[in-house]
């Protein structure tokens, strides 16, 4: 609490000078023109203003009214001719004024703070116990009953319909986002986010059931975004709802095309193919696949206890199953989740033939290995990593690892040749792309210059 004092009387005193500091200084000149006066505050004003509208705090319809009004008053302003500001002789002498400032500034700063502030907020003891104050929940339904106000006002604003439209979505008011969707119009035809945003409001009022309108909203928004992974899912949720297992494992497997292949998210979407494989008795489907995580789950109530018995019971299923070698791979994914990594690599050593094709496991396999080792890639680990990218020499995971391991022997040559290859398949000016260039910058500058 002390620090924040501090940094509030320093800001405060800050203010103050600016303010008095023009009023203790003898005036330069005999005056200063009222029409440059005037445009100047129209300047800034106007920066203001725009600034505003950029940061979404005002439309473009009230950013229009509002910029002409100030043109308008422009206008008048400066229709006198200049005019000399006197030397003030009361009472309120500049001396006098700056004194009154020193003092208001502060006490109404603290009264201000009194007011509005919340000094719990600057006590730890109370954070640590989770004391949270509903200022934010509040202040937030403000906002958004403000900005229905102002809607309902100026009803032909269908960007600001569509942005209150998602925030009840987000806060659980489905009611009222599907009226504000509905009030947005076509507005939202060319929005794939906003298109999904509304398919799923209506998808909740109807028991979480995507049949109807919210499929159509879904189809739309990928005709727009064929490849939207949000799109993907919930069109093959709607799949899957409706039976239609094979039309849910045609747009699962078109979403694991765009996932990272080593991400949580596609072993979870490969679970669902898997699980509407069973269902519908397609082609590769097994009762023994580990089962879908449950809505409940991916909405943050699946519990660790749940997650446990998800797991074993996979692993008893594969005991009397010990040939499916898919069903080994995603228990030792779930294992190295669980941070099992001795059980992760005794599932991984039983996945026979895919430890010979599959790039992607074999990658996993090494990095759990190396992981093990505490990050040493000497022996097994190296050795998957050879043969990761001996399939697959662009493999970004195998490629990373390697220039590591290499790094870490000071090949750096080596490394640098395994860094420039994952470039290649990064996308330009990517975070990771940039990433991936600082290391290379770094074991160049770790090299041995060439002697002349």
């Amino acid at each position: 609490m002390n620090v924040f004092i501090s940094i509030a009387a320093l800001l405060t005193l800050l203010v103050v000078a600016w303010f008095v500091r023009p009023l203790l200084l003898k005036p330069r000149g005999a005056g200063v023109s009222s029409d440059k006066l005037n445009a100047d505050i129209h300047r800034d004003q106007l920066a203001a203003l725009e600034g505003d509208l950029v940061r979404g705090v005002i439309s473009q319809h009230d950013f229009d009214i509002t910029r002409d009004e100030l043109q308008v008053r422009l206008l008048d302003d400066t229709e006198n001719t200049d005019v000399v500001l006197a030397t003030q002789t009361g009472f309120w002498t500049p001396k006098r004024l700056a004194l009154a400032i020193s003092l208001s500034v502060p006490v109404l700063a603290v009264g201000i703070y009194m007011k509005l502030g919340d000094p719990n907020l600057m006590n730890p003891a109370m954070q640590q116990a989770g004391t949270a104050s509903p200022v934010d929940n509040e202040q937030i339904r403000q906002m958004l009953d403000t900005l229905a106000a102002k809607l309902q006002a100026n009803p032909d604003n269908p960007e600001g319909w569509t942005m209150l439209a998602r925030s009840y979505r987000v806060m659980g008011r489905f009611e009222e986002a599907k009226g504000a969707f509905e009030k947005a119009g076509s507005f939202i035809d060319t929005n794939p986010d906003a298109l999904l945003d509304y398919a799923d409001v209506l998808g909740n009022l109807q028991g979480n059931k995507l049949e109807g309108k919210p499929t159509a909203l879904i189809e739309q928004a990928l005709k727009i975004s064929p490849e939207h992974p949000n799109g993907l899912m919930l069109l093959g949720v709607s799949a899957y709802q409706r039976a239609d297992f094979g039309g849910a494992v045609q747009q699962w497997e078109k979403l694991l095309n765009v996932l990272d292949p080593t991400s949580q998210d596609a072993q979870q979407v490969q679970a669902n193919i898997d699980d509407a494989r069973a269902q519908g008795k397609l082609p590769g489907g097994d009762a023994t696949k580990l089962p879908p995580v449950p809505a409940a789950a991916q909405a943050g109530a699946m519990t660790p206890d749940m997650i446990n018995q998800m797991v074993e019971r996979l692993a008893n299923r594969l005991k009397d199953n010990p040939s499916d070698h898919a069903g080994w791979a995603r228990l030792a994914n779930a294992y190295k989740v669980q941070g099992k990594l001795d059980e992760a690599a005794q599932a991984y050593a039983k996945t026979g033939p895919l430890l010979d094709t599959d790039v992607n496991l074999i990658t996993q396999y090494a990095d759990l290995l190396a992981t093990r080792a505490k990050g040493d890639f000497k022996g097994q680990p190296m050795t998957l990593l050879n043969k990761a990218l001996s399939i697959d020499p662009k493999q970004p995971n195998a490629l990373m690892m390697a220039a590591q391991a290499a790094f870490q022997a000071q090949d750096y040559a080596k490394a640098i040749g395994h860094w420039e290859t994952v470039l290649t398949v990064l996308p330009k000016d990517s975070e990771d792309s940039r990433q991936v260039q600082a290391e290379i910058a770094d074991a160049k500058s770790k090299m041995t210059p060439a002697k002349p």
